[in-house]
């Protein structure tokens, strides 16, 4: 296998991503809106890299990572590695995502906790928003398209509807759970925050990050990470061939998910059971219920969703310019 003969920076430059400095911006910005997503638990950076026209390029950078770049890597030809690799495209992305996290979670900690009405009102006009424009993707409704998009539906409803059980804290166990929440949390409308709360690990895995130089918890996040590598790997692939060749099919699929899931989003719920997660308590199981009086809280709340629903197709408009 010959070796890259370049520069680093020839290496960095020639891995897919942005080709200027306003497109980098640009990038940047879809993964602060990703990140900003994928604070709130519900919500999935997914369903925005779909919006916002970057998510065939988010799962063809994430499919990048394969048994070549590794041959690379055994040979000692980083560089190589770099430049087969999409660096650029991932590496701007993920700034604007981990800058999102970093400084929005919590403030939406806060808003959740305090005005959880309008803040779910916001993201439930943000979902409506990009089921239409998911949809507007697809062509003939009538027919397979319409089968996917019922089949997402209830596949939606179904995981949102679960109950979070107990579960082992066996290493195999672990390795499950970071392949499974990986795999939920690159599909639009599941968020794979909540898949690790139906299986009962969520506040076990982010307890392990209070505490990570534990050598019981170095190991946990070790085996943890490499399911979630392990699930990138495999999961990116089976997207990236949906897409490729069943991309209206997919499509269709992927806008029956986000609707299923908008029963998880409605800002009016009947608690049935919570959850004590880090000092603070979560509802992870209720029913939606229509609001008790159409009083200024409502009011609120639907100008939220319509400045959600509005948001996204600005974002949208901006993605396509």
């Amino acid at each position: 296998m010959k070796k890259f003969s370049g520069t680093w920076k020839d290496a960095f430059f020639a891995s897919p991503g942005p080709t200027s400095v306003r497109k980098a911006a640009v990038l940047c910005l879809k993964g602060v809106c990703m990140g900003s997503a994928d604070v709130i638990p519900g919500v999935s950076g997914g369903t925005i890299a779909l919006i916002t026209g970057i998510y065939k390029n988010l799962i063809a950078a994430l499919r990048s990572f394969d048994l070549a770049v590794v041959q690379k890597i055994a040979a000692l030809d980083f560089k190589g590695a770099i430049a087969q690799i999409h660096t650029r495209f991932l590496l701007v992305l993920f700034l604007g995502i981990v800058t999102a996290i970093l400084s929005l979670a919590r403030l939406m900690n806060y808003l959740l906790h305090y005005h959880p009405v309008p803040t779910w009102s916001l993201f439930f006009g943000l979902i409506i928003a990009s089921v239409l424009i998911v949809g507007k993707q697809v062509t003939g409704w009538i027919g397979k398209a319409g089968i996917c998009f019922i089949a997402g539906i209830i596949s939606g409803s179904i995981i949102v509807n679960l109950i979070p059980i107990n579960t082992p804290e066996a290493l195999w166990f672990i390795f499950l759970c970071g392949f499974v929440a990986i795999c939920a949390m690159i599909l639009p409308g599941i968020s794979g925050a909540f898949i690790l709360l139906i299986l009962g690990k969520y506040e076990f895995i982010t307890g392990t990050l209070r505490n990570p130089f534990l050598m019981q918890n170095i190991i946990v996040i070790f085996v943890f990470c490499f399911g979630c590598l392990i699930g990138l790997a495999a999961f990116s692939r089976v997207l990236n061939y949906l897409l490729s060749k069943y991309q209206n099919l997919t499509l269709a699929f992927l806008a029956g998910l986000i609707t299923g899931s908008l029963q998880k989003i409605w800002p009016w719920k009947e608690v049935i059971e919570t959850q004590i997660i880090r000092g603070k308590e979560h509802v992870i199981w209720g029913h939606a219920i229509l609001p008790a009086t159409l009083g200024l809280e409502f009011f609120t709340a639907l100008f939220m969703a319509i400045l959600g629903f509005v948001s996204v197709w600005v974002i949208e408009r901006m993605s396509r310019g």
